[in-house]
C-alpha cells in the first residue's frame, strides 16, 4: 500500500512536468491514477475478491487500482513509449513476471516501414489487442470490468505488424507473442503464440472488432493448444445513449496432442446513457461459461457459469477528473463465492466508488 502511495504522489507531480513541456515536442509526459474503495457484500477474509477478478480485487479498503507515469515519442517515422506503473491491478496481473517487470505497465518501440503508407511495426510490452474494455477505467463505460475482460489479456509482449488505409476506415494486424498475458514466456515453452486484429470503423459512430489468439501457454512438455476470438462492435446510437455488444469464445485442448477440447465463451452487453458532459450512466449484463475451468477453475459440478449485472454512475468534476460509483451482482450455478465464515454462496454482491485523473 505505501508503495503505491509513493507512486500515486510522483505521479500528481508530474503535472508540472507536462505544464511546463512544449506543444511541438516528440516527447510527451502523461500519467493516470485511479484510487477506489469497493465493499463485498460477503465480506470475505484477507479483504480479497473472487479470485477470477484482477482489477478492483481488494475490498473493504482504500487503495490505489492503476497509477503510472507514461514517457511517449512520436516523429512520422518512429514511436516509442515507456510507462512505470503501481496498484493492486499491477499486483494482481503482473504477479507471474519477475523484478522490475512488475512494474512495467508498457514499453514498445515502432517503426513506420512506408512513407506512403500507413504500414508499422511495433515491438514490445503493450496493451493487449483483444477486447473492447483496458486497464484504463476512466476510459471505458463501467467502472469495473466484465469478466471476459477481466479473464483475457490485459498487455502482451511480442511483435506487431499494422496496416491503417488512408481513411483510416480499416485497420488490421498481425501478431507474434511471448504467450497469454505474458512479458517473460512460460518456462519450457519455445514456441511462438500469434493473433490478429481486424477493425472496421466507417464513421465516428460505430465500431466492429475482430481480434484472436493461437498459441500454447504451458511448456512444451504439456503443450495444450488454446484458440480464442473475440468480437465486439460499439454503436453510438445518438449523442446521448450508446450501446457495446462482445462475445468472446475459447478452445483448449484437453490434453497434449488431443482431439478433443474443453471450450468456453462469455456474451456482454453495455448500454450507456450520456445525461450531459459531466454526467452518464451505464447498465451492463454478461454470461461467462467455462464448465471445465479453463480459464476459471471452481472443482465445483458445473464449474463456473456465472451472470453478472452491473449499473454505474459517472460524474466529471473536471474534464480530466471522473468521479464513479456501481453496483454490481453476480450469480453462480454452483455454491463459488466465499465470505467471512468460509461458507460458500452462490451470489456475490459488491459496491465501488472511484476517482480518476489523467495528466
Amino acid at each position: 500500500m505505501k508503495k503505491n502511495l509513493v507512486l500515486l504522489v510522483i505521479l500528481l507531480g508530474a503535472i508540472q512536468i507536462v505544464s511546463a513541456q512544449e506543444k511541438n515536442s516528440p516527447l510527451t509526459i502523461s500519467g493516470y491514477a485511479e484510487t477506489y474503495y469497493q465493499y463485498d457484500f460477503s465480506n470475505p477474509l484477507h479483504n480479497k475478491r473472487p479470485g477470477f477478478v484482477y482489477s478492483h480485487d481488494r475490498n473493504n479498503e482504500i487503495n490505489l487500482n492503476l497509477g503510472f507515469i507514461k514517457a511517449a515519442y512520436n516523429t512520422e517515422m518512429v514511436r516509442a513509449s515507456l510507462a512505470i506503473a503501481a496498484g493492486t491491478y499491477m499486483n494482481a496481473n503482473y504477479s507471474s513476471e519477475p523484478g522490475v517487470l512488475k512494474n512495467i505497465y508498457e514499453a514498445n518501440i515502432g517503426i513506420k516501414l512506408s512513407k506512403t503508407h500507413n504500414v508499422w511495426l511495433d515491438a514490445g510490452i503493450m496493451p493487449s489487442h483483444i477486447g473492447s474494455e483496458s486497464a484504463i477505467s476512466k476510459d471505458c463505460w463501467t467502472l469495473t470490468r466484465s469478466i471476459g475482460a477481466e479473464n483475457s489479456p490485459y498487455f502482451e509482449t511480442g511483435a506487431k505488424l499494422s496496416y491503417s488505409t488512408t481513411n483510416e476506415i480499416w485497420t488490421v494486424s498481425l501478431l507474434m507473442l511471448n504467450g497469454w498475458q505474458r512479458i517473460q514466456k512460460a518456462d519450457g515453452s519455445s514456441v511462438p503464440s500469434f493473433g490478429h486484429q481486424l477493425i472496421y470503423k466507417p464513421n465516428k459512430r460505430f465500431t466492429i472488432n475482430s481480434s484472436s489468439y493461437i498459441g500454447n501457454d504451458k511448456t512444451d512438455r504439456n503443450r495444450q493448444m488454446r484458440y480464442f476470438h473475440n468480437l465486439y462492435a460499439i454503436c453510438q446510437i445518438h449523442n446521448q445513449w450508446g450501446v457495446t455488444a462482445g462475445f468472446d469464445i475459447g478452445l483448449e485442448q484437453k490434453s497434449k496432442g488431443s482431439s478433443k477440447y474443453n471450450s468456453w465463451y462469455s456474451p456482454v452487453l453495455i448500454v450507456r446513457f450520456k445525461h450531459s458532459d459531466k454526467l452518464a450512466f451505464a447498465a451492463r449484463g454478461e454470461y461467462y461459461s467455462d464448465k471445465n475451468g479453463v480459464i476459471i477453475a471452481t472443482d465445483t459440478p458445473n464449474g463456473f457459469q456465472s451472470f453478472g449485472y452491473s449499473l454505474n454512475a459517472d460524474y466529471h468534476i473536471l474534464p480530466n477528473l471522473v468521479w464513479r460509483a456501481e453496483i454490481k451482482n453476480l450469480e453462480s450455478k454452483d455454491a463459488i463465492f466465499l465470505d467471512r465464515d468460509n461458507n460458500m454462496t452462490k451470489n456475490n454482491l459488491s459496491a465501488i466508488i472511484s476517482i480518476a485523473v489523467n495528466i
